[in-house]
């Protein structure tokens, strides 16, 4: 497998969407009707910056502080953070090499900060005051590849090489798991010091069991269990802890991100449907939500819809969920992050249909 790119085959690839990726009707609004959440917008929680402004947001997350930390797309992809009103802390990685073309983001319960790079592919944890790199996972492609080097080439280990990769998730034994997702298809796992311990799926897209079309999300819950959004076959597949094949969710439509909280008893897992790219014909009419689910798949609730102006969702490219309760959101063709807070609880819930 060749995974470094020149400069010029980069921008081409980062250029184009996944194939089959398109609006996808959630199949669970075609059985009894799902109840609204109550989420209301907190109308300018962030205080951004005098004279900057949000890119494509591509990341956001918090950390047990209630710090916010949002990763976007500018002239250069830039990592903000904000305190737990909204106030500017301070820029993280500024002129950072991993930094080129941001895609995700997390935190680990240790409030270290990992981002995902799609652009130079690599995967970065910082410690939790985002000033020093613990860990790096990939190998950037390198500026030219006609640069002589006394020797043969070493052929790096592919296990170790990440392909666009789409997001990085942890689970209680600090083991990493990431979604190499645009070009490799598949999802690696590795130890707390970044060794190689497993994978499933392969470089060519599939539908079937093992296989994926561009693995967009990822998260794991307390029991180790993985959830992959799996989202060019719009659907959220489960995986246990070897990353072994244990169900699919297909009920949710376009299966762009997913977000399970870790704070209170009991864990829930949300996930969006959000309005493609561009906006094509009739995608606002049937994307747009966002659906709160038992890590079963049955679905508890839904909020939000497609639309430009707050506090409407445009496309939604990645959630924060740690309190149940509030919800972050960050979204690419509107430029922006939103806060939600629920209202009130809801009890009613619909039967999982399409899990299988």
């Amino acid at each position: 497998m060749k995974s470094y790119l020149t400069p010029a085959i980069l921008i081409a690839l980062l250029a184009t969407v996944a194939p089959g990726v398109s609006q996808q009707r959630a199949t669970i609004e075609d059985g009894p009707k799902v109840a609204d959440l109550n989420y209301r917008a907190v109308p300018g929680f962030f205080k951004v910056p005098r004279g900057m402004q949000f890119g494509e947001t591509q990341g956001i997350a918090t950390n047990s502080k209630g710090h916010v930390f949002v990763y976007f797309r500018d002239p250069q992809t830039r990592m903000w953070e904000f305190d737990q009103n909204g106030n500017f802390v301070k820029e993280i990685g500024k002129g950072y090499y991993g930094f080129l073309y941001a895609h995700s983001m997390r935190i680990d319960r240790h409030d270290n900060i990992w981002a995902v790079d799609e652009g130079t592919n690599i995967v970065t944890k910082f410690d939790p005051t985002g000033t020093k790199v613990l860990l790096v996972i990939g190998t950037r492609p390198p500026v030219a590849d006609g640069i002589s080097t006394a020797g043969a080439p070493t052929t790096p280990d592919e296990n170790y090489l990440l392909c666009r990769p789409a997001d990085v998730a942890f689970d209680l034994d600090d083991n990493i798991f990431v979604a190499d997702g645009y070009c490799n298809n598949r999802v690696v796992k590795y130890d707390k010091n970044g060794k190689f311990l497993a994978k499933i799926g392969k470089r060519a897209t599939g539908t079937g069991v093992g296989e994926f079309n561009l693995p967009h999300g990822l998260q794991v819950d307390k029991a180790g269990n993985v959830y992959v959004a799996d989202r060019g076959n719009a659907r959220h597949v489960v995986l246990d802890n070897n990353l072994n094949w244990k169900a699919a969710y297909t009920q949710y439509g376009s299966a762009w991100s997913n977000c399970i909280s870790t704070e209170g008893p009991k864990q829930y897992l949300f996930m969006t449907n959000s309005n493609p790219n561009g906006n094509p014909p009739g995608s606002w009419a049937i994307t747009g939500q966002i659906y709160k689910a038992e890590l079963d798949g049955t679905v508890i609730g839904k909020f939000g819809k497609a639309g430009k102006l707050e506090p409407n969702f445009q496309v939604v490219h990645m959630m924060d969920c740690r309190n149940p309760n509030v919800i972050f959101v960050g979204e690419i063709e509107s430029w922006r992050a939103q806060k939600f807070v629920l209202q009130s609880t809801t009890t009613a819930a619909a039967p999982a249909a399409g899990a299988r």
